[in-house]
């Protein structure tokens, strides 16, 4: 599907920090799905957590659709649920005093047995003297024995318990068994379906990336796997799961009750600069404009937190109740990208890159040599051709001063670039005037103008992943 129309925005002022925005009961229609994209949306999230296959069935070409109409490549992400770790049913509120023993059961009755009922079956999983938190952390436990498909534990301070709230366990080794029964059951079904992305909730170490790779790959799904980072041991294993997952996301809710709130800001530019260094696409999520769900306007603290993650180099920032549930839902995404074209077109100073570390150290050599070219040449853009993608992630990876114009001959290598800092992405059949079509379909358009200065990365054997061997400037 070659991409057959172009935004009459000026090159530059393309946004280059990327809108991931949740698609739910607030935009659960085709109007809500293309006016989120119209408005700058360049990735759609499907909460598996919530709603149905039906549902899907519905929305996935209403996307599809509405790139279409727009001309505009949009990633689609299926979001896993993960372990359900969660109290269970029970009427009412438990009112916890500090010091008080509690006992946990898998779907216990509390009404009889004063046990308190969970969803999972902790019993096999925890260990005496880990910590269990409730609620949002809210009540802290400490685990005191476990025994007969019980968990004890003792108050650390005085609370309460609702039913269903979520339960937190950042001492516990869940020995790589995080993808559960529905989780499988909706990786089969998302096999089968138009999806780019697929992020993996909970995960601990790299090898969780592994088994979702395989799975997917004995599906013959080509999606793309994000790795939530959101636990305590996944901060302990950090460096190995980036070197392991095509993206990461920061999921700073369960990430604060695991580790500490105070700890998320550096542990967030710290995997954003990771992401950099071996260039994986990274996003900012959770509570980002959480005000907007109930308030038309956000909060200054959450304008600054947007535009932090712009000034830090985040290739996309997310919205999740704003949009899926919240009362202002178009006009989230509206200011997301005010205020990160404001931040992007007035930072002092350019984002700081750590030098790039990856295996293919050719791609890594014409990455650095095309952007030092353009910067050289004051080029208007950079463009690469590319087949799987890499050649254009590689270059993003360095966060250059222009943007990025990929043009490869695959709508999911489109859609998947959709997500990356700095990248817009055209579909245009192999050729080996793949580049220079697209730039004079540009300049026809009015995006690009007569003396621009293009900078170009392409391969002698157009259509062949790997083989990115040649730069070229052109001046239009």
């Amino acid at each position: 599907m070659a991409t057959t129309k172009s935004t009459k925005l000026p090159i530059k002022k393309y946004k280059k920090t990327k809108i991931l925005a949740t698609l739910g009961p607030a935009t659960d229609t085709y109007e809500g799905v293309k006016t989120m994209i119209e408005n700058g949306a360049n990735a759609i999230r499907l909460n598996f957590s919530h709603g149905t296959n039906e549902d899907r069935d519905r929305q996935i070409p209403w996307i599809r659709k509405a790139q279409k109409e727009i001309g505009k490549p949009v990633a689609i992400v299926q979001d896993l649920q993960g372990p359900k770790i969660r109290l269970g049913d029970f009427d009412g509120i438990i009112n916890v005093a500090r010091g008080q023993n509690l006992v946990f059961g898998y779907k216990a009755d509390y009404d009889s047995t004063g046990v308190i009922p969970t969803q999972y079956d902790l019993a096999k999983k925890v260990k005496r003297g880990e910590e269990m938190y409730i609620y949002d952390g809210k009540l802290k436990t400490i685990i005191t024995a476990v025994k007969d498909g019980k968990v004890y534990a003792t108050a650390e301070n005085s609370g309460i318990m609702i039913k269903r709230k979520g339960i937190n366990l950042p001492d516990t080794d869940f020995g790589g068994d995080i993808i559960t029964a529905k989780d499988k059951a909706d990786i089969a079904y998302g096999s089968t379906k138009d999806l780019d992305y697929v992020a993996l909730s909970f995960i601990q170490t790299a090898d969780d990336i592994k088994k979702l790779k395989r799975m997917l790959s004995n599906l013959g799904s080509d999606a793309l796997v994000i790795a939530k980072i959101e636990t305590k041991k996944a901060i302990e294993n950090l460096e190995e799961i980036i070197k392991e997952t095509d993206a990461v996301m920061v999921a700073r809710g369960d990430l604060a009750t695991e580790t500490s709130p105070e700890s998320v800001p550096i542990i967030q530019r710290q995997i954003i600069e990771l992401g950099m260094k071996y260039a994986k696409p990274t996003i900012v999520a959770t509570q980002m404009l959480a005000s907007m769900t109930e308030a038309p306007e956000p909060t200054r603290a959450e304008v600054s937190d947007v535009a932090t993650a712009v000034l830090l180099g985040a290739d996309a920032i997310m919205l999740s109740d704003e949009t899926a549930m919240g009362r202002y839902p178009l006009e989230s995404v509206d200011v997301m990208k005010k205020v990160i074209n404001y931040t992007q077109n007035h930072a002092l100073h350019p984002i700081s890159v750590i030098n790039m570390e990856i295996e293919d150290n050719k791609s890594r050599a014409i990455s650095h040599a095309v952007i030092e070219l353009a910067q050289q040449m004051e080029a208007t853009a950079i463009v690469a051709e590319t087949k799987s993608g890499a050649t254009a992630l590689h270059v993003a990876a360095a966060r250059p001063n222009m943007p990025v114009l990929a043009v490869t001959s695959t709508d999911r290598v489109a859609q998947q670039l959709a997500l990356v800092y700095g990248v817009k992405s055209f579909v245009r059949p192999d050729d080996k005037f793949q580049a220079t079509k697209l730039t004079n379909w540009l300049q026809k358009s009015k995006v690009l103008n007569k003396g621009d200065v293009i900078v170009t990365a392409s391969g002698q054997y157009p259509g062949v992943a790997g083989v990115t061997d040649t730069i070229k400037v052109r001046v239009l």
